[in-house]
Order: structure tokens, then C-alpha cells, then sequence
């Protein structure tokens, strides 16, 4: 089972490190944040101590600048082992104190596998200073963090590095200081996350002994933190090396004594701290996977406006081809010059009708006209295009302009509010290549041979301009006089076609102009629209990510209780000396209290009111005489409605 939950915590970690939240939304740096900070701690800490359930416990110090870290840490040790002073920051790089039998838990790589070790004291953040001190207990060891407030950007990132993989946290501050803000910040995360915690109020000048330290418990007790022990260490003068008075820091020394004393209770804390780090890795993957999920809800809304952007030029196209908007200025003008200029044949309207078979020699047809017809229609279609993806351009970065998600990728690609500078070209070749379908049409439909005459007189080039004009048919565009010359235009047309092909295969051959028409400007609009959403695509938004992190976190918390990382009774045990209390360097100050008082301390909290669901001791049994099943329901995670792809490729005109 430790394998199992291993295995997807490493999944779980893999995919924190993958996450990506480009777009500016609200939740966007606070979960990118989130998501390394769990990866980091995952690889520093948790997998780690997840294989090695018995390496030393590791006791980080940190707390605010000033507040005495280092010279805590050496007066416990009774010697110098870790700078101070009173230039700021004093502890540059992290100092990490152990027993010499304990070194090859921290030589190697497999705790805070981002730091460099070395046994020179150094300045540089990401070194690791290894310090073995044979008069610290076996099964324990002090790490000296920088300041978690400190003026140093790089010193605060790994004081928080430090007490994400710490057992226990240490957490020392001042009479001056015990109200700041900063440190409360890191204490509320650690009674959010189960830490085993101890606050050291140092400094405390005699005449506070009493309202301080009062006060720094009222706040504890306020933040879930009553539990907590709290040691205080009085004001007073230092020794020539730099070092508190034993007396100063006896209780202190004697609370850690009992921890590296008893595998038992060293083991209680380690799972406490993991379970709790596991408990809220959980929590928050849920809030980073919400993150992704409003990635990609608002890159989907990105790629909708830019879609109905050209959807909506595609609309305008297709009216306006056919409801006679095209049939205006030098489309008619050739047109007349095809067909004959007389003013009978300039006001023509649908009412004319004559016999197929008389029709063509109604009229003067110049078969080489047909040409500028067609290059007239295909002028007009083509100034139809550009305004059209000109439009779809503008409004689509209006769209995005006025989405805050999509403000800054205009910014980054201003390119977008205007038609791409290939779109021109594009669009006349577009014209030309349907013009070539339409021309290839109608030759097919001429190969019999009874139309050959028709076909040679008019002319395939005029024939197809005719086609063109034909489908350009409606005249809902059209006002006044206009109205009936394009009218009288279209039953030209018709009439002509039908008098060659027939009224069904006209009918026919019109269709399947009017189609190919469509299909190209569509793939032309798609392609100035891919612009966009390639922009999108280039985000690199994995819309699939949330339900990965759901589907991990569930596992990761069945897992989790099933190796019943926690106990009962286990959160807030005031740890008990064992009989033989092993000292760090001196007699410990056991400030007279004996066994009986310890005994009445366990007592109260072993029959404080325990929260709702908290499971029973595992000590009773059921009627049938077996422990009963303490392990809570599993938490239920929703699985997200799917998530596909933001944008689909191309688009559906």
C-alpha cells in the first residue's frame, strides 16, 4: 500500500509541475504559486519521508529577522554552530545539525534535493551547511532557516522551502515582534496543515514576563493553535561565546530531549506533519485544478467570440452574394455588352418569358464579352471578401480587447485586429479557383454534342458569367431602379442557360456553383480565424488537467487512509519524558514538575471534546471483541464536466 501511495503522489507531483495558467484571471498566480509550492514540498519533503518513516526527526528553526534563531540554536548546543550577529540577514544559507550517526540521512539528495551541501559556512542560499555535533541525541536534528521576513528575496523563498519540509516546526520570535504579520501567516498554515509546532517568545524583558507571553497565547488560542507548546526565554546577558545561559533555554532543551528520546513519539510527530501535508496538498490541488478549469472556460469564451466573429462575415457573404448586391456598376455594364445594349434588354424583368428554342436569337451575344463579365463578377466578390474579413477581424479583437483574458494577448499580437497581409492574395485566388469550378461546370455539362453550336456561340466564359449572375439571383439588397435592372439581369441569365441546358440542369448546376462558393469562403474565413485560434492553442491550456487532478486526489486521500497515517488520540499528544530523559548538552531543567503532573496533562487532553467525525480510540472494541474500522469516508472529489478542447479545429460557417 506505501507503494500505492507513493506512486500517486509522484503522479500527483509530475502534474503540478506541469501546470501552466497563462491567461491573467484572477485565481491564475495564486494557484501557479500553489501548484509549485506542492510539487517543491511533494519532492522535498513528503515522498521522501513517506519511503524513510524512520530517518531523524528534522526540527526546522525559523521565525522573523531578529528574533534570535541562531543563537537559540547554539545555546542549545552549547557551542557555535550557526552565525549570528546583528547585521541582517545573519543566516544567509541554511545550517543543518545532526548527530554523526545520523549523516548518511542528509549527505545524500533525498531531503531538499535543491540545495548543495557543503561543510564550509556560506553565504549562498541554496547551500546546504552540514554540521555533525555528537552531543545531539541520535533521531534528531536542528535545521537553521533564514528569516522568513528577511529583505532578501531569495532567503525568504528558502526559509519557506525549509519549513514546508520540516517535521517540526520551531518557530521562534520576539517580546517585540510576536504580533507581526508575516509570522502569522506561517503559523496559520501550519494549524492548517496539522504541523507539530513550537513557538519560542524570546527576549522577553522582565517587566513583560507576564503581559507578553499571555497575550502571544491569547493569539495562538484565537488562530487554532491552543495546543501549541510555548517556550519563553527570558531577556538576558549573553556569555563571551555569544551564548544564552543554560537556564535560558533548559525547558526548551528538555522538550526535545523527550522527542529524541522516544521512537515512538518521534514516529507520532513525522505522522502527524505527513498527514497533514498530504491532508493539504489534497485541499489545494482542488483549488489549482478550479484555476486550469477557468483557464480554459475563459480561453473557450476567447475562441467562441473570435468564432461568431467570422461566422458573422460568413453570414453577411452569403447574403449579400445572393440578393443582388453584386448585380450593380461594372458587373451590369459588361454584362449588357455581352448580351446587346438595347434599353429593352436594360429593363428586362422576371415576366419575360420566350420559347428556349427562339431564345438565343433574341439577342446579339458577343461570346468574347463573357470574359470581362466574369472578371467584373469576380471583382465584385472579391471587394465583398476583403471588407467582410476586415470586419471579422475587428470584431473579433474587439471582442478579445474587451475581455480582460484576452486583453494581453492582443497586446502581444496587434497583428490580429486586421486581416492577416496574406488574406488579399488569398481571397482572389479563392475568386479565381471558383470562377475555374464554375467555367469546369458548365463545359461538362456541354459535352453533348446537340449543345456544342449553343455552347460555341455564347461562349463557355460567357455561359459561366451567366451562371455566376444567375446565382447572384435575389434582390432583397437592391433598392428602386436598381431592382429591376438586376431583375431583368437574372431572367437574362436564366432564360440564356435554360435555352442551352435546360431548366432542371440549370437548377442544378446553379446548387453546385453555390456550394463550392460556400465551401471556399468558408475555408478562407477559417483561415484568417485560425489566427486566433492558434494564439489560443499556443496558451498550451491542458483541458484535461482538472480531471487528472481530481481522479489523483481522490486516490491519493483512499490511500492516504488506508495507511492510516494518523491515530487516535495522536493530533495535540502533550509528549511524556521517558524515564530516562536524554540530555543535548546539559542537566535539563525540568522547572519540578513530576510524573503525576505530566499523567494529569495527558489526561486532559485525552477527554477534550474531539471534532465531529474524529475517529474512536482504537484501544475499544466492538461486542464481538475485534477494533472496529476507524478510517473516516473517503472524501468524495466531483469529476468535472468533460473538458475538450478550448477551440475545435477550423470552423463550421
Amino acid at each position: 500500500m506505501a507503494a500505492g501511495l507513493e506512486q500517486a503522489l509522484s503522479e500527483l507531483r509530475r502534474e503540478l509541475m506541469q501546470v501552466s495558467l497563462p491567461l491573467p484571471l484572477p485565481t491564475a498566480t495564486e494557484a501557479s504559486t500553489t501548484a509549485v509550492q506542492l510539487a517543491a514540498q511533494l519532492g522535498d519533503y513528503v515522498l521522501p519521508r513517506l519511503k524513510n518513516l524512520e530517518a531523524p526527526l528534522l526540527a526546522v528553526v525559523g521565525g522573523s529577522t531578529g528574533a534570535g534563531k541562531s543563537t537559540l540554536v547554539n545555546s542549545l548546543l552549547a557551542r557555535v554552530v550557526t552565525r549570528s550577529g546583528v547585521l541582517r540577514p545573519t543566516t544567509k544559507s541554511p545550517v543543518l545539525v545532526y548527530n554523526p550517526a545520523d549523516e548518511h540521512w542528509f549527505d545524500d539528495n533525498r531531503i531538499l534535493a535543491g540545495l548543495t551541501r557543503t561543510r564550509a559556512t556560506s553565504d549562498a542560499p541554496t547551500a546546504l551547511q552540514l554540521v555533525p555535533e555528537p552531543s545531539l541525541p541520535v533521531g534528531l536534528a536542528l535545521l537553521d532557516a533564514p528569516d522568513i521576513d528577511s529583505v532578501v528575496t531569495a532567503n525568504r523563498t528558502i526559509a519557506s522551502t525549509l519549513l514546508a519540509a520540516a517535521d517540526l516546526w520551531l518557530f521562534v520570535t520576539s517580546a517585540a515582534r510576536y504580533s507581526d504579520a508575516i509570522p502569522w501567516d506561517f503559523l496559520t498554515d501550519a494549524a492548517a496543515r496539522a504541523v507539530v509546532l513550537a513557538v519560542v517568545l524570546n527576549r522577553v524583558p522582565p517587566e513583560a514576563a507576564e503581559i507578553v507571553p499571555d497575550d502571544l497565547r491569547r493569539l495562538l488560542d484565537e488562530r487554532g493553535l491552543a495546543e501549541v507548546p510555548l517556550f519563553v526565554v527570558p531577556e538576558t546577558t549573553a556569555t563571551a561565546a555569544g551564548l544564552l545561559p543554560d537556564a535560558a533555554v533548559s525547558e526548551l532543551r528538555s522538550w526535545l530531549a523527550t522527542l529524541a528520546a522516544d521512537e515512538n513519539e518521534r514516529r507520532a510527530v513525522v505522522l502527524q506533519t505527513l498527514d497533514g501535508a498530504i491532508t493539504q496538498t489534497i485541499a489545494k490541488t482542488q483549488a489549482v485544478a478550479q484555476a486550469i478549469t477557468d483557464q480554459v472556460s475563459a480561453a473557450t469564451v476567447l475562441g467562441a467570440d473570435a468564432t461568431a466573429a467570422y461566422q458573422e462575415a460568413a453570414r453577411i457573404v452569403s447574403t449579400q452574394v445572393s440578393d443582388g448586391s453584386l448585380l450593380r456598376g461594372e458587373v451590369l455594364a459588361r454584362w449588357h455588352e455581352y448580351i446587346g445594349t438595347s434599353e429593352f434588354t436594360k429593363t428586362l424583368d422576371a415576366k419575360v418569358s420566350w420559347l428556349k428554342e427562339r431564345f438565343l436569337g433574341l439577342f446579339r451575344v458577343a461570346p468574347a464579352a463573357g470574359t470581362q463579365v466574369q472578371l467584373a463578377a469576380g471583382s465584385g466578390l472579391e471587394v465583398l471578401l476583403a471588407e467582410a474579413g476586415d470586419a471579422a477581424a475587428e470584431r473579433a479583437a474587439q471582442a478579445w480587447d474587451d475581455n480582460p483574458a484576452g486583453r494581453n494577448l492582443l497586446r502581444a499580437h496587434p497583428e490580429l485586429a486586421r486581416s492577416s497581409a496574406s488574406y488579399q492574395a488569398a481571397l482572389a485566388r479563392t475568386i479565381h479557383e471558383w470562377q475555374a469550378d464554375v467555367l469546369n461546370l458548365v463545359a461538362r455539362e456541354g459535352k453533348d454534342k446537340r449543345k456544342t453550336a449553343r455552347i460555341a456561340a455564347a461562349g463557355v466564359n460567357g455561359l459561366g458569367a451567366a451562371l455566376m449572375l444567375f446565382i447572384f439571383a435575389n434582390t432583397g439588397g437592391l433598392t428602386g431602379a436598381e431592382v429591376g435592372v438586376a431583375g431583368g439581369t437574372t431572367v437574362v441569365a436564366q432564360k440564356l442557360l435554360e435555352s442551352i441546358f435546360g431548366d432542371t440542369a440549370v437548377k442544378t448546376l446553379a446548387q453546385t456553383a453555390r456550394d463550392e462558393l460556400a465551401a471556399r469562403v468558408q475555408g478562407l474565413l477559417a483561415s484568417e480565424l485560425a489566427r486566433f485560434t492558434k494564439v489560443l492553442d499556443e496558451l498550451d491550456i491542458d483541458t484535461r488537467q482538472p480531471r487528472r487532478f481530481h481522479k489523483l486526489a481522490a486516490e491519493v486521500d483512499t490511500l492516504r487512509r488506508e495507511r492510516e497515517l494518523t491515530t487516535a488520540g495522536q493530533r495535540g499528544t502533550v509528549l511524556l519524558p521517558p524515564p530516562e530523559l536524554l540530555s543535548l548538552t546539559a542537566p535539563v531543567h525540568s522547572a519540578a514538575e513530576s510524573a503525576a503532573d505530566f499523567d494529569d496533562i495527558v489526561d486532559a487532553e485525552l477527554v477534550e471534546e474531539e471534532p465531529e467525525n474524529t475517529p474512536p480510540d482504537v484501544t475499544e472494541t466492538t461486542a464481538a471483541g475485534t477494533t472496529p474500522d476507524t478510517t473516516p469516508d473517503a472524501t468524495q472529489y466531483p469529476t468535472p464536466d468533460s473538458l475538450d478542447a478550448a477551440t475545435e479545429d477550423g470552423v463550421s460557417l
